[in-house]
This record gives structure tokens, C-alpha cells and sequence, in this order.
């Protein structure tokens, strides 16, 4: 998509932030609310392969009664996804009152490109993100790509609660991202459930070696870096996931790109002392592809 290409090259300038719109009421109104005062709880989700979208397996089962949990406990007034496949110069927030589902790969059947996630967008808290967010600029030049709805269709299924995303700058250091996901916080208080998706390890050349030999056997660097990230995870030390790299030659196999990584820093970001964090789904794929998946409140 020339779209994509754009928004990788040049940031926008103007942030749109304005008196709200006739469209903007419309979309408040028939926006479900969230009727529980509590704060939500923010994820980070392993979303690994596309065709988990249309399989049935301990990953996605485990992404099902997730979801089912989290609709009985306090169900999201929207959803605001860090993906790792929105990368770009400059900050975006996807403010389409009806984002599309972006097929981003190749390779796959026909099946899992026929699939939709046809949820609605949430312009109202684009707007308020945009606002949270100086720097940050609102576009109607995105969707929701395959690392949000593949793992939305078995988080939320029916597709009714508003979506929208938020790019990932890929030329500024793993401090900034720390820093504007901190600025996300309010939106907690007012029923946006936060995810970010990418995968802790994820070096796709290594894990195609072991497809090649049928040799799912995890490669001793991806346990030992997911290992390393646990237990930073489970104490909140967020400085030392930022320096992923002083995990030695575990980080940068695990790590080799850091965009499917710095998903996991906004979630963490968001933590606050007294939150609780439970694992979900723990799992190494292919000898390099971590699922690790957890709550955090």
C-alpha cells in the first residue's frame, strides 16, 4: 500500500486538534461506555504468526478466556493497540470512524486474507490521544493491521467495541517510547483497554532454519533472553528492558530488530506499583519466536 510507504517517510505536521465535530458527537454517542469506575488493565500480547487468526490452539484459547474475563470484569469503552507492524517517522494516532482490515503479509491462504475485523474506530479518543501526545498526529491513512485483528477476533470476537491504533516511531531511542506511553495513563481511568503486540523474541531467519529441519526444539538464547525478560517484567524494572542489549548476545539474537519488541515497553510503561501482573501464555515457537502474554492490573 502507497499509504504505508508515505507514512514511513514523512511525518504530518498538523495535529488536528480542534473543537469537536459533528462526527465526533455522533461517534461519542453511540460509543459503548464503560459503567465500571475501575482502572483498566493494560496487556502485552505475543501475537506471533497471522495464521493464528484461524487456528484453535492453546495460544488462542488462552487469548479467548482472556477476553471473556476481561468483558465480565469491566468491558473496554475502546481499544488502543501499539502494534508492531505500524512503524514510522513521526508519531500517528489511526482516527478512521470505520478502519479497515489490513492484510500486511504474504504467503498465507487465501482463508486468513478473506477474514475481517470489522470494528469501529474511535475518532473521540484518537482526538484525546493526539491531545495526551504533543507530538503525536492524527490520520485517517491506517486501518488495523495484523497485529491488532488477528488477536482481537479471538479477544473480542463480536467486533463491536471501537479500535484504533497508535504508530510506532522507529528512528527514536527505546526512552521515548517509555516516555509518551507514561503520557497514555489517563486513558485508563476512562475505560481504553491498552495492548501492545509484538513478540519479546522474534528473529524470524533463525526460527525459518528450525522450520526447514522440523525442529521446533527452542534455540538456548530465545529461553534464556525470555527468561531474562520475566523476571524484569515480574519486577518492574523497566530501565533494564530498555537495555535489552546488556542481556549479552541472548538480547541481540532475541532482538535483532526492535520492532516487535518495543510494544512490550509501552505496556510496561503503563504499570504502576500496585499493579498486579499475571502471565497469560507463555511459549517459544519455532526455536525463536516468543509468545509470552501478560496482564498487567
Amino acid at each position: 500500500m502507497k499509504r504505508k510507504t508515505f507514512l514511513q517517510t514523512l511525518a504530518l505536521i498538523t495535529a488536528g486538534i480542534g473543537t469537536m465535530k459533528l462526527t465526533d458527537l455522533l461517534s461519542h454517542a453511540q460509543t459503548p461506555h464503560n459503567n465500571n469506575s475501575a482502572k483498566m488493565p493494560v496487556l502485552f500480547v505475543g501475537h506471533g504468526s497471522p495464521m493464528n487468526a484461524l487456528q484453535n490452539n492453546p495460544f488462542t484459547q488462552s487469548l479467548k478466556k482472556l477476553g471473556q474475563q476481561l468483558n465480565l470484569q469491566n468491558p473496554p469503552a475502546a481499544i488502543l493497540v501499539i502494534s508492531a507492524h505500524w512503524l514510522t517517522r513521526g508519531t500517528f494516532v489511526e482516527a478512521s470512524e470505520k478502519p479497515e482490515t489490513i492484510h500486511d503479509f504474504g504467503g498465507f491462504p487465501q482463508e486468513l486474507f478473506n477474514l475481517q475485523y470489522p470494528a469501529p474506530g474511535s475518532p473521540r479518543f484518537a482526538r484525546q490521544v493526539a491531545q495526551l501526545l504533543p507530538h503525536a498526529s492524527e490520520t485517517t491513512d491506517w486501518g488495523l493491521d495484523h497485529g491488532t485483528w488477528t488477536i482481537l477476533l479471538h479477544l473480542f470476537p463480536d467486533a463491536k467495541i471501537p479500535v484504533f491504533q497508535l504508530s510506532i516511531d522507529y528512528y527514536k531511542p527505546m526512552q521515548y517510547h517509555v516516555d509518551i506511553a507514561r503520557q497514555l495513563a489517563p486513558l485508563r481511568n476512562k475505560g481504553v483497554l491498552i495492548i501492545g503486540s509484538g513478540n519479546i523474541v522474534h528473529n524470524i531467519p533463525l526460527s525459518l532454519q528450525k522450520g526447514m529441519k522440523d525442529n521446533a526444539q527452542p534455540y538456548d538464547w530465545a529461553t534464556e533472553f525470555d527468561q531474562w525478560a520475566y523476571t524484569r517484567i515480574a519486577n518492574q524494572n523497566i530501565a533494564e528492558l530498555c537495555n535489552y542489549q546488556s542481556a549479552g548476545s541472548a538480547g541481540n539474537l532475541a532482538v535483532p530488530t526492535p520492532d516487535h519488541y518495543i510494544p512490550l515497553l509501552y505496556s510496561m510503561a503503563l504499570a504502576q506499583n500496585n499493579d498486579p501482573i499475571e502471565q497469560v501464555y507463555e511459549d517459544i515457537l519455532l526455536g525463536g519466536i516468543g509468545m509470552r502474554t501478560f496482564k498487567i492490573g
